[in-house]
């Protein structure tokens, strides 16, 4: 049966109006609509024992009004962290905020901003360091373009970029090349803190006397930044001696700290030693046991930070305290921790002989 002119014409302008919908959306230069990309912040091996202090990758680039959300897989804290520091090119000369001292310790940077936030480079954006581990996700979404540099407040040595261009501009890499890329990078890191974990045990054992390396790291640059892999154990953990001998421990990791701490671990911050720990010749810390139930406490091992004063100026630091030694004056096992790093599973023993 033929249609009539008027149905003819109807279902006409109903097919050119369909076509222009479909046309529409793939019309040449139309801008992509936002989305939502993936990243991580740290990566660790199977034990705990190697972290990689890394956000993975640690530089992408997005269209303004894109998201990133990082996840959060180690037991380890991290913070993903845009401090008010827009740099967009290089005639902006804009004092960048000081960066604080650790989470929460202020600077302009509250303690936590919610999941969701918006970073323009206005105010500081930071997700804390209460609740983001073992699977937990933020995601920050940035509405305007600017290089915006990412950092972890936890670790120093522990930075990114995101890189944010006009939604007209095309992206060199999508979300399958950034997954590739932290894949590779994730084996990169935790494959070299195995090899640093044998040269710590190698270290330890090539020292005159009775010597632990306490935990070994090393710091990467990158495009973006820097990555930092950290051996969070004693490399000769268990360790026999006899009644008199003392004990070395060096923290050989260029920036993450760690304690020596026997019996009762400090209620407060573990940064001071406990009472009776005295100051050697040489700068290293030293204490002496006269129980297997005696308590002493190392404080911080870690190296000197190299802390940038004004502008082209690099003030000399004091030496960092990386030594402790225990004098062992009584038979029996003595367990210690790092007070910092137990729950990754960084412990250790002294047995002592008669």
């Amino acid at each position: 049966m033929k249609l009539s002119r008027p149905t003819h014409l109807v279902t006409l302008a109903y097919c050119i109006f369909a076509l222009a919908i479909f046309m529409t959306p793939r019309a040449v230069g139309a801008p992509p609509p936002p989305i939502t990309w993936q990243a991580t912040a740290g990566s660790q091996s199977t034990d705990k024992g190697i972290q990689a202090l890394a956000f993975l990758p640690n530089e992408l680039w997005i269209h303004a009004g894109d998201s990133i959300t990082w996840s959060f897989p180690t037991h380890e804290i991290h913070t993903v962290t845009f401090l008010t520091q827009t740099i967009k090119d290089l005639q902006n000369t804009t004092p960048q905020q000081t960066r604080p001292a650790r989470p929460g310790a202020g600077g302009g940077c509250p303690g936590t901003t919610p999941d969701g936030s918006i970073f323009d480079g206005s105010t500081c954006v930071t997700s804390g360091d209460d609740l983001f581990v073992d699977g937990a996700t933020y995601t920050v979404t940035f509405p305007t373009a600017g290089n915006f540099k990412l950092v972890c407040l936890v670790h120093n040595n522990m930075t990114g970029a995101v890189h944010v261009l006009a939604r007209s501009e095309a992206l060199p890499y999508n979300q399958a090349s950034y997954d590739k890329q932290a894949q590779q990078r994730e084996a990169e890191l935790l494959s070299g803190g195995a090899g640093l974990k044998g040269q710590g045990t190698a270290t330890a054992q090539q020292s005159a006397g009775d010597a632990v390396t306490a935990g070994i790291g090393d710091i990467v640059a990158t495009g973006g930044g820097s990555d930092t892999v950290s051996v969070m154990r004693f490399l000769q953990g268990s360790i026999v001696v006899r009644i008199g001998d003392t004990v070395e421990w060096t923290n050989l990791d260029p920036v993450t700290p760690h304690t020596v701490t026997f019996g009762t671990e400090p209620s407060g911050p573990p940064q001071p030693p406990s009472p009776g720990v005295t100051s050697a010749s040489d700068g290293a810390r030293q204490a002496v046991l006269n129980s297997p139930a005696g308590s002493v406490h190392s404080g911080f091992l870690q190296a000197a930070f190299q802390d940038r004063g004004p502008p082209d100026a690099l003030p000399q630091s004091p030496l960092g305290v990386t030594r402790f030694r225990v004098t062992f004056n009584a038979p029996g096992t003595f367990n210690y921790i790092c007070a910092l790093h137990d729950d990754l599973g960084m412990v250790g023993r002294v047995i002592v002989h008669r």
